[in-house]
């Protein structure tokens, strides 16, 4: 019989006047979820849910938005750091903390879902937030410097450019905030001090993205930061913790007005009074204990004081005592006897006195009556015709699966949408995709639930929270682009060759003071220097191929640099020819060109739970690009972990089974292989695809099976390891290969895939391209695809580098396991792998230790990998065999013993195992002593702690060309090359000595470098510092400026300019029309123009396209104003009265010669 979904199913009651204080009990499985959802849709206030561990208010969270059919369901989280911790929380999270502490103050109804450590932290007044927001609208006035003011008082941090909440930027007339609590950062552009408009951006590329009327912007920070506060923070501190205050690293950082880490933990000494998250809820607020929450807080407790005892006594960073950083559990409980409250719990609960006390009658789903039967199918599902049961799974794919097998025992469950939607019905067997870990029982209402993971036929999947994200970033920029360029640094002029870069510096041209033009210094052999004007930048290049220390510094005026060039550029032309005989024979045959259905390829796009990033979709219309078009592919997606390049994979897949043909997906292991073959049967659940694995786990019948549905083409996808291609297995139709974790495998494994079908088309899946990869991809020859946009809510992940520290070590495994984690311990010795893992449950005893390594057997280790994947046991002590591992989003700490011994890629790969969630992750990177390293591990180490920002494997690997140097690109003999003249320039002159031999012409080997015109004009250009005041932003402009292709480049370039800058200055516009004059010259093959205002002079190259006849006639026509000196230089003359004037009539002039403006239209 249907129900109401909105009717009670449980037989409980609420606390009212008579009983402020009920008990629930009888409440097993997830029915604890199904009771506080049905009390939120019967109670009209705040639901307050406390929980003992932030791992169960996560599962809490989860479930009840599978329970509700209008699911408001909001968080307050810990710190997530330890008491007293060094670290601050994340920015991201404190400002969900005050989002959330905001909506409070606004009457928020609904579910709050809490966990019981964060009751025991101090926070501001509930007056705090209000008295410290601010609302603004278009049309309102608004004084810059007492706005500035306000949002540093209110803990916003002045930064260039905005990307993360709690930040804020200021450029001329424009104010950028990235308030706590919004999706996106806003632009305030003001005229005068009127607001004009507010525009929405994205943070990823600084552009508009919309526009509002009006915003409110909260505090970033959960105490003030003005004058009087810091002077109020000073006097506190004095008082609570006597002793030399200067001393105190935290004092002294106060006083100076900035904000040390770990802050938060001195938040009472910044107010007068604090308070507990339990007076800012409503007074109607009722409170919800999961189980054993309240007593909890004693254990909370037990660390703050553990904590304390510990780190008590340094006068470096003194700490205030428990009672006063924290709430203790005296003070909590009483304030908790004052509000209406229900206990929750999993057993029968006796009547007790006063307290109302409910049993909710549910029994756990495996009662005794049912142990006895075979199997977990029988024991749960063939028992009683006359219960109502709803199979539960995660995912679509699982559901699939699960559907045919129980077809197979003559069960048949109908698929519906939801939870609600269940009750409604009336079929006897149902099945759901969810988020459940457990199922429950209701016998008064003959219903019960069932996950398919306690049927055994599923598991964990990862869970992560994403939102639509924009951002792009071109591979070429990425090694181009100036971005990281510090004084001393190695660089390569095209013409002069490898100087030392010694920053920006402004000078007058042509003797005219109020002519100033920006130029970069460059310093060479002998102290000589160089300055380079910044419209010449895309003459400059960041010099890699070599550490710094070993690049070569090259001597202005001498032959030295010209030899090198030239010597390089005749090697790289053989290499150009044997690279492209190579791939010739590739891109000669005929490939397939699969077809596309577009409704259908819409459909399964439709399908994917996330939205794509940009850069995602940017790979995606390539990779279908390639694949209809004949040429086989040869594509690498490069990507960091986690950032989707599998689904770009999936895509590519199905439209060549769709077209009728096979897919092979190799992996270097047999647990990722199992893994591809959970999600590829996921994303094709509901298509007529046959997956299947090749494993040595498999049957010797099923792996037939499978061999034999290769062979006669009813197998469309399999998934395995290199061993897929041995001699045995044979394919009736494949299209597609596509590579995983392309590092791993040998070149002789690749170039044996190559070999076995030359028009297959290849894809390769990789976080850290290998060198020779990177190489091919930038030289063309093999196409790069790369997704550098991480999925939103996703952090970088923190590194750290230390000696072996036992209360390092202890802290860090604390603070991941206090927030319901798990842990990587990294130690790639199996001789004393398990002293190690011994060590370490001694010394960590809260924690539960396994150990995992390459000499268990197969089976033996797959087991302990999923046990860990399932949660059962937090932290793992391994080798370095789950580099290529399983997704486990709950581990977030990565310990890597002797990570010294370790490589760039191979480090970069094993701390992408952690990260994979919203959580910030770290990793901690245990090496010997600096002095007892080698050089090459200290670089190693430096390379892989910079570059914590998401998105950074491509970078990594032009760190790993530096370290290695690039012998193993193209050969030893290279290698020299490259690093005489730098992997850039070599990079360059191998692209172009690739473009000649596909166009059928020799390489000029005498002048290899087409430098492009050079333009003085006297005219001031340059943007200046108080438009761009950071000199590396200004950098990376110029160089985009000079290396533009094209004047609708230049014009993008321009509006990006003025909507992230504001209008552009004078010399900002007179540098983008020197540009454009640049680009007109660029055509007629003009390499210099000089003038001013009387006149001047134009050279012609030796390939110039000027039409001699037109010359002829302009200088006999007008021979005051034209004559020629020389057959490559000719002088003009003209009268202008102004300045300005000089780049219109040089416009005319190029124009007059034969520049087309239709390529150079106004920018």
């Amino acid at each position: 019989m249907p129900m109401d979904p909105d009717d009670g199913l449980l037989r409980l009651g609420l606390p009212g006047t008579q009983h402020s204080r009920v008990r629930w009990g009888q409440l097993y499985g997830s029915a604890q979820s199904l009771a506080v959802a049905q009390a939120a849709s019967e109670y009209s206030g705040l639901l307050c849910v406390v929980t003992n561990s932030a791992a169960a208010a996560d599962r809490l969270e989860r479930e009840l938005r599978f329970f509700m059919s209008d699911p408001t369901v909001g968080r307050f989280s810990d710190y997530e750091t330890l008491p007293y911790d060094v670290f601050s929380p994340p920015q991201e999270l404190v400002a969900e903390r005050l989002a959330t502490l905001s909506k409070l103050a606004h009457g928020h109804s609904g579910v709050l879902v809490v966990n019981s450590q964060a009751l025991l932290t101090r926070l501001p007044p509930p007056g705090y937030i209000a008295a410290h927001s601010i609302s603004i609208q278009v049309g309102e006035h608004l004084n810059r410097q007492s706005m500035r003011e306000q949002l540093v008082s209110h803990g916003y941090l002045h930064v260039e450019n905005v990307i993360a909440p709690g930040e804020f930027a200021v450029r001329g007339s424009l104010l950028d905030v990235f308030a706590t609590g919004a999706e996106d950062p806003v632009r305030i552009d003001l005229f005068d001090e009127e607001i004009e408009s507010l525009r929405l951006f994205d943070p990823e590329t600084q552009l508009t993205s919309g526009e509002v009327e009006q915003i409110r912007i909260l505090p970033a920070r959960e105490f003030p930061f003005d004058t009087d506060s810091i002077r109020g923070f000073r006097q506190r501190f004095r008082d609570h913790l006597p002793g030399a205050p200067n001393r105190s690293i935290v004092y002294r950082d106060i006083s100076a007005a900035l904000l040390p880490a770990g802050i938060e933990y001195y938040l009472p000494l910044f107010f007068d009074t604090t308070s507990s998250l339990l007076d800012h809820l409503p007074d109607d607020a009722l409170l919800v204990f999961i189980e054993d929450a309240v007593e909890s807080l004693d254990s909370g407790w037990t660390l703050v004081q553990e904590r304390y005892a510990q780190l008590y006594g340094d006068p470096d960073r003194p700490i205030l005592p428990p009672d006063v950083a924290f709430w203790n559990p005296e003070t909590l409980e009483k304030k908790l006897r004052d509000r209406a409250s229900i206990q929750v719990c999993a057993k029968e609960l006796p009547t007790a006195g006063n307290t109302l006390t409910f049993n909710a009658g549910t029994a756990h789903p495996l009662s005794s009556s049912q142990a006895g039967e075979r199997d977990s199918i029988a024991r749960w599902l063939e028992v009683d015709d006359s219960v109502r049961t709803l199979i539960v799974t995660r995912s679509r794919g699982r559901r699939e699966v699960l559907t045919e097998l129980l077809h197979g025992r003559g069960l048949d469950p109908i698929e519906v949408s939801s939870w609600q939607d269940f009750l409604s019905g009336e079929r006897r067997l149902s099945i759901t995709v969810g988020e459940l870990e457990e199922g429950l029982a209701l016998p008064d209402k003959r219903l019960k639930v069932i996950t398919a993971e306690q049927l055994g036929v599923d598991r964990p999947r990862q869970r992560s929270r994403r939102r639509h994200r924009r951002g792009l970033r071109d591979p070429d920029a990425i090694v181009r682009e100036l971005t990281d360029l510090r004084v001393g640094a190695p660089v390569v002029h095209e013409e002069y060759g490898v100087g030392r870069y010694q920053g920006l510096t402004s000078l007058s041209v042509l003797d005219v003071d109020e002519a100033m033009t920006e130029f970069l210094l460059l310093e060479y052999a002998g102290g000589d220097r160089l300055y380079v004007p910044v419209y010449n930048l895309h003459l400059v290049t960041r010099y890699t191929g070599a550490s710094p220390e070993q690049a070569p510094l090259h001597r202005l005026g001498s032959d030295q640099w010209l030899k090198a060039k030239r010597k390089a550029a005749k090697q790289v032309r053989d290499v150009a020819a044997e690279l492209l005989g190579l791939y010739a024979q590739r891109a000669a045959r005929q490939g397939i060109a699969f077809s596309l259905n577009e409704d259908f390829y819409q459909r399964f796009a439709l399908e994917f739970p996330f939205e794509e990033t940009t850069d995602q979709l940017e790979a995606v219309q390539q990779v279908l690009s390639d694949l209809t078009n004949r040429r086989p592919m040869d594509r690498v997606i490069c990507g960091d972990v986690g950032f989707g390049k599998t689904e770009v994979a999936l895509r590519a897949a199905f439209v060549v089974v769709h077209a009728g043909y096979q897919v092979a997906v190799l992996v270097p292991t047999t647990l990722l292989a199992q893994q591809h073959q959970r999600t590829f049967s996921d994303r094709f659940a509901d298509w007529p695809v046959r997956v299947e694995l090749l494993s040595r786990f498999r049957s010797s019948k099923s792996t037939d099976a499978v061999v034999s549905g290769l062979k006669d083409g009813t197998v469309d996808i399999v998934i395995g390891t290199h061993k897929l291609f041995s001699g045995d297995i044979n394919f009736k139709r494949l299209g597609l290969v596509i590579i995983d974790e392309e590092h791993r495998f040998g070149v002789r494994q690749k170039e044996q895939l190559k070999k076995m079908r030359a028009d297959v088309d290849m894809l390769t899946l990789t976080a850290t391209p290998i060198p020779r990869t990177l190489n091919m991809a930038l030289g063309g020859l093999r196409d790069l695809s790369l997704i550098a946009t991480p999925p939103a809510g996703r952090l970088s992940i923190k590194t750290f580098i230390g000696e072996w520290s036992n209360q390092a070590i202890r802290e860090a495994v604390l603070r991941e396991i206090r927030r319901g984690g798990q842990i990587y311990f990294i130690h790639n010795r199996v001789q004393d792998i398990e002293q190690i893992a011994s060590k370490l449950q001694e010394l960590l005893p809260e924690a539960t230790v396994e150990v995992a390594h390459g000499q268990m057997s197969e089976r033996t280790l797959e087991g302990v990998m999923l046990d860990f994947y399932r949660q059962r046991f937090n932290m793992l002590v391994c080798t370095t065999i789950i580099e290529s591992g399983i997704d486990v989003p709950t581990a977030n700490t990565i310990v890597i013993n002797r990570a010294d011994r370790l490589g760039l890629a191979q480090l970069h790969q094993l701390r992408g195992r952690v990260g994979r969630s919203h959580h910030q992750a770290y990793a901690y990177l245990i090496a010997p002593p600096a002095r007892l390293l080698t050089a090459d591990a200290t670089k190693r180490l430096e390379a892989i702690e910079a570059m914590e920002e998401l998105g950074s494997g491509f970078i990594l690997a032009t760190h790993d060309l530096e370290i290695r140097g690039a012998g193993e690109l193209l050969g030893d003999e290279q290698s020299g090359q490259i690093q005489a003249i730098g992997f850039a320039l070599y990079n360059e002159l191998l692209a172009r000595a690739v473009a000649s031999l596909r166009a059928g012409q020799e390489p000029d080997l005498q002048d290899p470098l087409e430098h492009g015109p050079e333009i003085e004009l006297g005219l001031p250009a340059l943007i200046p510092d108080d438009y761009m005041p950071d000199v590396h932003m200004r950098l990376v402009h110029y160089k985009r400026i000079a290396s533009a292709l094209s004047a609708a480049d230049l014009k993008k370039l321009k509006i990006e300019l003025i909507d992230r800058f504001g209008l552009l200055p004078t010399a900002t516009q007179t540098l983008f029309e020197l540009t454009r004059l640049k680009l007109l010259a660029q055509q007629l093959g003009v390499t210099k123009i000089q003038a001013e205002n009387r006149g001047g002079t134009l050279r012609f190259g030796e390939r110039a396209t000027i039409d001699p006849i037109v010359l002829v006639a302009m200088v006999e026509d007008q021979p005051e104003a034209y004559s020629l000196e020389g057959p490559s230089k000719l002088r003009f003359r003209w009268a202008l009265e102004r300045d300005e004037e000089r780049i219109g009539a040089a416009e005319t002039l190029l124009v007059r010669l034969g520049a087309t403006n239709d390529a150079s239209a106004e920018a």
